[in-house]
């Protein structure tokens, strides 16, 4: 086999990034990540998200995918990027006036935390298979994500312990702002161009359902409705059966390519399957 890359087919993170419910659980990762008022503050400032949403959505699915499927050498350059854009970038805190720095510890690991708490909850609640053991497995290799963005490792919650650990310290921090009231809104609205009528009817849905599969507590900050439990797990499991019955070659070919590039350099035995999982 060629490069594996930081994973490779014998992690967690190499199957479970695969699976067509990481869609939703990216968009749910957004939601959460505006509850922390500094961090939303400093995306809301700095970004260009509400001119060009599916463009953002993009880049920052790139750079998960580059990653996870990318070589050694494109994964590092890719962090590169994104560390420098986050040295050079400031924001200010609302409440204070004080500066932010997007490159904090402080924002990174509240930004990591949030995507692969959110990316592992949701993909398994849609029928991912994932004993506790794997989930531990899958929090450790994320460190490795958490150190391209400048992250020691060290710091990073590495088990689903750890993990509910740092969201209890975390919570009392975290609120609802018009900076996260803008970012709900924006997800709940359609993000293609108005030519592709279909794609925005059909995630106009999804957008809620992202919502509704936050934590509990989440939700309770947002302060917003959600799906009600027997709708959530029907649309979950309704998306993650529709996605999976596209044939391979296809699937894996969106978003980016990043999967279908890895199965090209390294052989039909790195296929991204679940079944792979089992025994390990």
């Amino acid at each position: 086999m060629g490069d594996e890359g930081l994973f490779g087919p014998r992690t967690v993170t190499w199957h479970l990034h695969a699976d067509p419910a990481m869609w939703i659980a990216g968009v749910c990762s957004l939601y959460l990540q505006a509850l922390h008022p500094r961090a939303v503050a400093a995306v809301v400032q700095n970004s260009r998200f509400q001119d060009d949403p599916l463009g953002r959505l993009m880049r920052t699915g790139n750079f998960v995918g580059t990653t996870v499927y990318g070589t050694t050498a494109e994964a590092e350059k890719a962090a590169e990027r994104v560390r420098a854009v986050h040295r050079k970038l400031r924001g200010t805190d609302r409440q204070t006036g004080a500066e932010i720095r997007l490159d904090e510890p402080e924002l990174l690991l509240w930004v990591h935390c949030a995507e692969v708490s959110s990316f592992a909850g949701v993909v398994r609640r849609a029928g991912f298979p994932l004993t506790a053991a794997q989930l531990d497995r899958y929090f450790d290799e994320q460190r490795r994500s958490a150190a391209l963005v400048g992250l020691d490792p060290a710091a990073v919650p590495g088990s689903s312990r750890e993990m509910a650990a740092y969201f209890a310290r975390m919570r009392p921090q975290l609120r609802r702002t018009e900076d996260s009231d803008l970012i709900y809104r924006f997800l709940h609205r359609p993000f293609a161009p108005w030519w592709l009528l279909p794609v925005n009817l059909g995630y106009l849905p999804l957008g809620h359902l992202a919502y509704s599969v936050l934590p509990d507590w989440a939700r309770r900050i947002h302060g917003r409705p959600a799906y009600s439990p027997p709708a959530i797990a029907l649309g979950l499991r309704s998306f993650r059966a529709a996605m999976l019955a596209v044939p391979d070659e296809l699937r894996f070919r969106y978003p980016g390519g990043h999967v279908q590039r890895a199965v090209d350099r390294l052989g039909r035995e790195a296929l991204p399957n679940p079944a792979a999982l089992t025994g390990r």
